[in-house]
């Protein structure tokens, strides 16, 4: 009997839909390749979810993402939803899961194609050979914190949010860090604003004390601030990355245009149970249903997904070498495309099948699927 490998896929908004479409390509093929059967059942979520049940995440959703080891999320929002109230946005429904689920870790891996050196904005000896994880805290931070609220005053209004950490969420998350280290470079820099910020303070002193029981593992702290500047500077100088909700989200969006586009770049959220996958990238509602989106950040996720949660690592590194070897026969959609004669300009589906090629070989040459 075939062993069945199960995940539930919210393709979302924009060109969710569209990125996701071509990553359950992919997982199809390599779970077929491997002798696995793919079970996928696919929920609206975001503004999808606002639009037919008027919330952006429904209880029949997370029940379904809370039956299975991996989620596969594609994009939420868009400007049509811009104005409603801040529990009724599509962005509440990514909260919602986060919370939910306790994914308390992001990976965000930040890795350099070399056929994609040219397409950074960044000098070619700066970026060639940058590999950084960037491991950011999920479930705390001002992004949780209470109070948080918009009041009005004498002389009008204030807002406020509450940048708040506890010691086991900190500790849980620095030793997932020095844990991927070890397959790395072991070293770990801890980002914080332990100079002006209690919170922050009480950041270092959690993962210093973390840090006694990895001591193979070295231990920078760098302020957010000077990371920022150095991640543009001399980013080799990085391997892994442990910072806090806010700081990680901010870097991370900063550290993935050393690549040459956010639309490269995958990522995982990870609990002790569970784990959703989605690509870096938002919903780009200006190119939404045009067929023009990179598809190869959700490819990259489902990568992921087969190495974190399905325990197909060698599925994991086939559909990476296959990204790899997409980008050196030349195919690059319209962010990565530099005019070069030796690129082809492809859409997302066309991307897609260009990928599944180099999974499966005995497909004609010129063959799109």
């Amino acid at each position: 009997m075939t062993a069945t490998k199960e995940i539930v896929v919210l393709p979302g908004d924009g060109i969710g839909p569209e990125v996701t479409k071509e990553g359950i390509k992919i997982l199809e093929a390599v779970c077929k390749r491997h002798g696995y059967k793919l079970k996928t059942r696919s929920f609206d979520v975001g503004g999808a979810s606002i639009d037919r049940y008027g919330r952006p995440l429904t209880d029949e959703t997370l029940e379904a993402c809370k039956e299975v080891p991996a989620v596969l999320l594609g994009a939420v929002g868009g400007p049509q939803w811009d104005n409603e109230p801040k529990d009724k946005r599509p962005e509440a429904a990514l909260l919602g899961l986060r919370k939910e689920l306790d994914l308390f870790a992001n990976l965000r891996p930040i890795k350099v194609y070399k056929p994609l050196i040219d397409a950074s904005t960044l000098k070619k000896e700066i970026v060639e050979g940058v590999d950084i994880m960037i491991l950011r805290e999920l479930t705390g931070g001002i992004y949780f914190g209470r109070p948080r609220l918009i009041e009005k005053t004498e002389n009008g209004e204030r807002g406020v949010d509450t940048m708040e950490y506890t010691t086991d969420k900190i500790s849980r998350i620095a030793h997932k860090a020095f844990e991927m280290a070890t397959n790395r470079a072991k070293k770990v820099a801890s980002v914080d604003k332990a100079n002006v910020l209690d919170s922050s303070r009480l950041w270092r002193k959690v993962v210093i004390e973390a840090a006694k029981q990895w001591p193979e593992i070295e231990l920078e702290h760098v302020l957010v601030d000077n990371c920022a500047m150095q991640l543009v500077r001399y980013p080799k100088q990085f391997d892994v990355i442990l910072t806090g909700n806010m700081f990680g989200d901010i870097l991370s969006d900063e550290a993935a245009m050393i690549t040459g586009s956010i639309g490269m770049l995958p990522s995982a959220s990870i609990g002790e149970k569970f784990a959703m996958y989605e690509p870096v990238h938002g919903s780009a509602p200006d190119i939404a249903g045009e067929n023009k989106a990179n598809p190869l950040a959700t490819i990259a996720s489902i990568a992921m997904l087969c190495r974190h949660s399905l325990d197909m690592e060698e599925a994991a590194q086939e559909i990476e070498d296959a990204i790899l070897a997409t980008l050196e026969d030349g195919f690059r959609t319209g962010d990565i495309y530099t005019k070069s004669p030796k690129e082809y300009l492809v859409n997302t589906s066309e991307m897609g099948s260009a990928i599944m090629k180099h999974l499966n070989p005995d497909l004609q040459p010129g063959t799109f699927l």
